[in-house]
């Protein structure tokens, strides 16, 4: 075992003094628990650390590690048991702001950034070779708003490629997309800060000047009837033809079930090998809703009954005659525009609270709680996503510059009725002028 290094034993034995023994709670943000179990803090254990954050700067991609148990050493190779391969420790250092420290090797107990990883992405798990083990891994929500970026010349294409690409590594709630129709590359993410923060590093640090378009909303869309109903795919031509009939009931999911599927079919009307294709093709259908085309939430399919051909019949056949099913039955089973609804907490001084409040229910904002502090009033409430583009602005000039916010994203709810015309107008004219 190496000298032990200056004050690392130290931080650990405070760090148990201070809060008892060294186990660790399961945690979102650093992952304590695997495999049902706990992780120990102690050096002499087998090593377990977790990457929880991926850093690039002048120097390369720092990759920022809690080690649960065990030590690293420069020149170690280690098992990264989300993706099976193993990588060999380079550099490691400690961070002092914008200094660093070498190091020649860490601890349990300590927070390091390593250089040279190659395949560690936040939320994986380094382990001993022989000893593998996998920390409970952050959990990332998916985004809510979107927003159209380009470079203002040609000649930031290519960096901003390169750019979007790091910064998609450093921050898994960040994701970037290409419009099919349009070729627009699309930058997605948590809130509206979220994104102007991005914006900002892609000019300041990346040196990429872009344009942005109007923020997007992530809608979504569901269904509120059951139906019955069936449908016949028939294709003759001069070979063997296609044929795949189904008859199906289509459902309302539990909230945040997502996608059911379940065959009642017996006596094999639909042969049990055409039932992976049925399942397949109504799930990627989901993708692509019927209202305005954004992605279907908590449907269940249940598959009842059919027919096929002995020669003519196919998995593709089936899958045509699913994807057809689902357009025909989608509008009849009472579609609905769902928005994401997003937990706000707002401060404001106490001459202000009111025009706080009456703001926010203009927003279409449910007040959930207010909470008296020494300098102000804490209101939480939840509130549309589309309604608070522009908020931050606004509550300053109600507050005289004293307001401050927070916003995270809480569930879906159904649109109201004069929202969802207003969503499925824009994205048909959008379409129209594509």
């Amino acid at each position: 075992m190496p000298a032990e290094k200056p004050n690392g034993g130290a931080r650990l034995a405070e760090r148990e003094s201070r809060h008892g023994p060294a186990h660790l709670p399961a945690n979102p943000i650093l992952g304590s628990k695997f495999l049902g179990e706990f992780a120990v803090v102690d050096a002499d254990k087998p090593l377990r650390a977790l990457a929880f954050k991926i850093m690039d700067d002048q120097y390369g991609a720092l990759t920022f590690t809690r080690i649960y148990s065990g030590q690293l050493k420069k020149g170690d190779s280690v098992l990264n048991t989300f993706t099976g391969k193993t990588e060999r420790i380079g550099r490691i250092v400690e961070m002092h702001a914008d200094s660093r420290e070498e190091l020649e090797y860490a601890q349990a107990g300590d927070i390091v950034a390593l250089l040279g990883m190659k395949n560690t992405r936040t939320g994986h798990t380094l382990a001993d070779v022989n000893n593998p083990a996998t920390l409970e891994p952050m959990v990332f929500p998916d985004p809510v708003i979107s927003v159209a970026i380009h470079p203002r010349d040609k000649a930031g294409t290519e960096k901003m490629g390169v750019a979007l690409n790091k910064m998609i590594q450093e921050d898994p709630s960040f994701q970037v997309a290409t419009d099919e129709d349009s070729g627009e590359t699309l930058i997605k993410g948590m809130g509206e800060l979220h994104l102007d923060i991005k914006v900002d590093i892609l000019r300041r640090t990346h040196g990429v000047e872009v344009e942005m378009g109007k923020p997007q909303v992530a809608y979504r869309e569901t269904i509120t009837k059951s139906i019955e109903d069936s449908y016949t795919h028939k294709k003759q031509s001069g070979g063997s033809g296609q044929y795949g009939k189904i008859e199906y009931m289509i459902e309302p999911g539990e909230t945040n079930s997502g996608y059911e599927f379940e065959s009642k079919v017996t006596g094999g009307n639909v042969p049990r090998e055409y039932w992976g294709a049925i399942e397949k093709a109504f799930g990627t259908s989901m993708a692509e809703g019927t209202l305005a085309g954004y992605p279907l939430l908590d449907v269940k399919f249940t598959l009842l009954d059919g027919a096929f051909h002995a020669v003519d019949s196919s998995a593709l056949a089936f899958e045509i005659a699913t994807k057809a099913a689902y357009r025909q039955s989608i509008p009849k089973a009472g579609a609905q525009l769902l928005e994401p609804i997003m937990k706000v907490d707002v401060f404001s001084p106490d001459d202000n609270v009111g025009d706080v409040i009456g703001d926010l229910n203009r927003r279409r904002g449910m007040i959930k709680s207010q909470d008296a502090g020494a300098t102000g009033v804490r209101v939480k409430a939840d509130a549309p996503l589309g309604e608070m583009f522009g908020y931050i602005g606004h509550l300053r000039t109600l507050t005289s510059g004293r307001g401050q916010f927070s916003m995270e994203f809480s569930h879906y709810a159904p649109c109201p009725a004069n929202v969802a015309e207003e969503v499925i107008k824009e994205v048909q004219e959008r379409k129209a002028k594509k």
